[in-house]
């Protein structure tokens, strides 16, 4: 098993293969902080990269042999095929590699609680939940996002070694290497099958991920996802259940209630049978569940419940999820990170009730494999929206697959009934929304690639478009 010590600086030198990545930059921060040696490489330059740098980390654009200056550690993200020519000299060197994974797994070890969220969908708005209502109580946390919370001005925050919170995802079966004190499931679905073999594969993964836990842990899982009961018999330590309207569970939100704009209001059933009121900054019926996986995480770990409240009421989500970028002839344009079929289509459910008038949805299919694999979900998760534009496929790490194009699921919306729309391109898109876009509207791009770019366009474009 690998180790490191975060205290002992053994190793002090790390290089980062991929460092630009919302993970792997939240760890190279965080080493920065605690007085390491960073370098990293990556294809292109970003904001997240431009910050690195200004804290200290040597940064080198592209991927070379080169760039390999006798570190201590090489960590690698899960993008990094053996092909490329850091990993090679770095082993030729027989310098330590490790992936993101396993290196998380080893950090984790170093604080006292550390509060892992998993799931197939909703890690990054639970973790977000968590992380606010610790970095407004009396705690000083450390923090590793996988998107960007205006509180903490980023996605990193470097408090003390008694709490850690971060995402715990299953991509690659990274969830295997990580061992925390309290571990969140907030569901289990079909996704990363360019990965995993099927959905018993995903849930082999999350049996092992629960045994390698010790007797001292706490699972706090939720009851009313199907695929989590099949979990149940690998929980080693003490299981803490939620659910919505499930009396089975520990912790209960019933009389579950919505403003005129969406926001939700529950009443929770403890563990301990008092009922509590809660209020939500953030929409959808959904986000009860991401809140009530924050609410047991902080409230066990004993954080109170008025510091809880407060900061679910304040809470407005993370950037990139279901924000609001600006208006164009009064409709709303709307950018968020959905790209697995359920996640859209909670969403749009969720902003159709809302809506005043139409609902826009413009979707970047996000890698060849997933659209291709999980093709039929994706045709019936846009039945909320009153329109679909979809763009060309953001390959990601992907090569070219042309057996399948966005073209294939435009034809296959259209013959369902669907009112959808091929735009390959970004400007392509942006033009047809200055067409269509009417007072009341909500339009929405949505996918992991870059949708919040073509957003951005439609607002900041406009007057300089039209002139």
């Amino acid at each position: 098993m690998f180790e490191f010590n975060l205290d002992e600086h053994n190793i002090s030198y790390v290089h980062f293969i991929g460092i630009g990545g919302i993970s792997m930059s939240g760890i190279a921060s965080l080493l920065l902080n605690k007085g390491y040696r960073v370098s990293g490489s990556d294809r292109s330059l970003s904001d997240i990269i431009k910050n690195l740098k200004e804290n200290g980390a040597e940064i080198f654009i592209g991927q070379s042999r080169d760039n390999i200056k006798n570190p201590d550690l090489v960590v690698y993200t899960d993008a990094i095929l053996d092909d490329n020519e850091e990993l090679i000299a770095a082993r030729k060197l027989d310098i330590p590699v490790v992936t993101r994974g396993v290196f998380l797994g080893a950090l984790m070890r170093n604080y006292e609680n550390s509060i892992a969220v998993s799931g197939s969908h909703g890690k990054s708005t639970a973790t977000s939940m968590i992380s606010k209502i610790l970095l407004n109580s009396k705690e000083e946390a450390t923090i590793l996002l996988g998107g960007e919370l205006d509180e903490m001005d980023g996605n990193v925050h470097v408090g003390d070694q008694k709490y850690l919170v971060t995402e715990a995802c299953e991509y690659k079966g990274n969830i295997r290497y990580y061992f925390p004190q309290t571990l969140i499931v907030l569901n289990i679905d079909e996704d990363h099958l360019d990965y995993y073999k099927d959905l018993n594969d995903i849930v082999e993964t999350f049996k092992t991920y629960l045994r390698n836990q010790d007797e001292n842990s706490k699972t706090i899982l939720n009851l009313n996802e199907e695929n989590n009961k099949l979990i149940l018999d690998s929980v080693q330590g003490e299981l803490i259940t939620y659910a919505q309207e499930n009396y089975e569970a520990d912790y209960v939100a019933h009389n579950i209630n919505f403003d005129e704009i969406g926001h939700p209001n529950f009443d929770l059933k403890m563990k301990n049978g008092m009922i509590e009121h809660f209020e939500l900054g953030v929409i959808g019926r959904h986000n009860i569940n991401n809140a009530m996986a924050a609410i047991i995480a902080t409230y066990e770990n004993g954080i109170d419940l008025e510091t809880i409240k407060e900061n679910l009421r304040s809470y407005t989500g993370l950037k990139r999820r279901m924000e609001i970028i600006g208006h164009v002839n009064d409709a709303t344009i709307m950018t968020d990170y959905g790209h697995h079929p359920s996640e859209i289509d909670v969403t749009l459910k969720a902003l159709k009730e809302h809506t005043e008038g139409r609902l826009v949805c413009i979707w970047q299919p996000h890698t060849y494999s997933r659209t291709k694999i999980l093709f039929d979900e994706f045709l019936n998760c846009f039945d909320a929206a009153d329109e679909v534009i979809i763009t060309d496929i953001y390959a990601a790490r992907e090569k070219l697959d042309p057996t399948i194009h966005s073209k294939d699921v435009v034809d296959a919306l259209v013959k369902k009934g669907i009112k959808a729309k091929y735009l390959g391109t970004f400007e392509q898109a942006r033009d047809y929304v200055y067409e269509i876009a009417e007072p009341g509207d909500l339009i929405i791009t949505t996918g992991c690639g870059n949708p919040d770019v073509l957003a951005h366009m439609i607002v900041d474009d406009q007057v300089k478009v039209s002139a």
